[in-house]
């Protein structure tokens, strides 16, 4: 059983110290349809239309040429987890070692406590995703790659 990938037309807008950029292409299905919300091929291409995105290639290319650009699912799947399943997760530990540690003695305000303490493991869950970004791991964990020329 091969890997699921999800798919997308682009187009190579430049090519520097050979690293590939792309763009979506257009695509005229998915513009029209009622779907694309909830569709996973739309997914990619949501991606793709914001910027110029770099991409892994094999194959010779120029500026100009069309290309197939697909994301492995599981991976694109397990980065969605983590960027929005880890902020969630810090969220609720943090009011809950803020309860746990008021237990005993509820200060005036302790559900004050308890909430400040949960913004706080958020805020914190959301920083430590933007330094992983920065540092680069999570943009080569899900990279997007130049299947074949069209």
């Amino acid at each position: 059983m091969g890997l699921a990938m999800i798919e997308e037309l682009a187009v190579v807008v430049k090519i520097e110290n050979h690293q590939v950029w792309v763009e979506s292409g257009q695509n005229s299905a998915c513009g029209g349809c009622q779907q694309k919300a909830s569709c996973t091929t739309n997914a990619l291409g949501s991606v793709l239309k914001k910027k110029s995105v770099p991409v892994d290639s094999d194959i010779q290319l120029k500026a100009g040429d069309e290309v197939m650009v697909a994301i492995d699912e599981s991976l694109l799947l397990r980065a969605s987890l983590l960027l929005y399943l880890l902020p969630l997760i810090a969220l609720f530990t943090g009011a809950g070692i803020a309860n746990w540690l008021l237990a005993d003695n509820a200060p005036p305000y302790a559900d004050l406590w308890i909430a400040g303490s949960a913004f706080l493991s958020f805020l914190f869950s959301l920083w430590l995703i933007n330094k992983a970004q920065s540092l680069l791991i999570l943009n080569y964990y899900a990279r997007p790659v130049v299947v074949r020329k069209i």
